[in-house]
């Protein structure tokens, strides 16, 4: 799987995980952002899933587990008030 380049971060990385949705599973439609942390856990355990949305996903569990989800909030407004 194509691991996340701490060299050349994408910015648009952090708008991407509070606009899309989970695209199968148990949370089919949920925006990545609001995955409950369990649901993250388990894809640690098991593997994420190859291509961006591995990218995506791993990038909100480590947000999610080093306690920094407040950083996305400004992102969360700004999708509401266009």
């Amino acid at each position: 799987m194509k691991s996340f380049d701490f060299m050349n971060p994408d910015p648009s990385l952090l708008i991407q995980i509070t606009q899309i949705q989970m695209p199968f599973g148990k949370y089919k439609g949920t925006l990545l952002c609001n995955l409950p942390v369990s649901y993250l856990e388990w894809f640690e355990q098991k593997g994420f899933p190859e291509g961006k949305l591995g990218i995506q996903l791993q990038t909100i569990y480590e947000i999610k587990l080093n306690g920094l989800e407040y950083l996305l909030d400004p992102l969360k407004k700004s999708r509401f008030n266009r």
